[in-house]
């Protein structure tokens, strides 16, 4: 987000900017202006995450929560966009973002330089994609949730497919990939799996309970495909699993660390 505030000029930034997210995107660019002093509105839908929603609000930006769900949200952004005249912070299909999303990699890379396979969490492909540029030499597998495959379908149909996300993943509910990661992650040949609503769930509780790490569903995506085995030849490799989001409800929280069937 600092990396697309950056590239704006005096009058775009004047103008404000405007953004959809379903809350954690939307946290970010929030912070981010307020930082630049840029005024900032954030696209989103009826029933998204009260958390996030008023962590966006206390960190400067006004939200708009009259799209009915994901689809809605994105023609109102476009909508709102031409009669504002605010420049858009797409939260994943825009060149600045992916290469500030791409710092992952650059990180990764630092630490790990032999590493041999990253797992990433996937929305709507930003964040994988700048990983994937990053790190162009290296295994990338994307993962998404069974009830949320925007990339998955993308790079099987060879186009953005529109489709409605479900998945207790919220952050990664994109209703469509953006064409810019679908472009990367097709030339660099990332991998793309899909988690049960389980696998999920499990991957939370053990970052909960084991790594005492409070990470959202959609942060413990990665993790959760490692341990569903379903990332195959990684035994005796260096793995890093991406672990991006820690925005969970206390009523979420709870439910899946109460029951496996939560």
């Amino acid at each position: 987000m600092v990396n697309k505030l950056a590239s704006l000029s005096p009058e775009e930034k004047k103008r404000g900017v405007i953004s959809i997210s379903a809350g954690n995107h939307a946290q970010a660019l929030a912070w981010a202006c307020t930082a630049e002093g840029i005024d900032c509105l954030l696209i989103t839908w009826r029933d998204a995450s009260p958390l996030k929603v008023a962590a966006t609000r206390a960190y400067g930006a006004t939200v708009d929560q009259e799209a009915a769900d994901h689809l809605e949200a994105f023609e109102r952004v476009e909508t709102l966009r031409n009669e504002s005249g605010r420049t858009l912070v797409h939260p994943f299909d825009d060149p600045y973002v992916v290469a500030g999303q791409g710092t992952v990699g650059l990180e990764i890379g630092e630490e790990l330089p032999d590493v041999d396979v990253v797992v990433v969490p996937v929305g709507g492909g930003g964040l994988v994609s700048g990983i994937a540029t990053a790190l162009p030499s290296k295994r990338i597998v994307a993962v998404e949730p069974e009830g949320s495959t925007a990339l998955h379908s993308a790079l099987e149909a060879g186009k953005p497919v529109p489709l409605p996300p479900k998945s207790i993943a919220d952050a990664l509910n994109a209703p469509v990939a953006g064409q810019l990661p679908l472009e990367i992650c097709s030339r660099l040949g990332i991998e793309s799996i899909l988690l049960t609503e389980e696998e999920i769930r499990a991957g939370f509780r053990f970052l909960y309970e084991r790594a005492k790490l409070a990470a959202e569903p959609g942060g413990a995506a990665a993790v959760a495909a490692l341990l569903a085995a379903k990332v195959p030849d990684v035994e005796g490799k260096t793995v890093v699993a991406v672990v991006s989001g820690g925005n969970v409800a206390a009523e979420t929280a709870t439910a899946i660390l109460s029951s496996n069937e939560a």
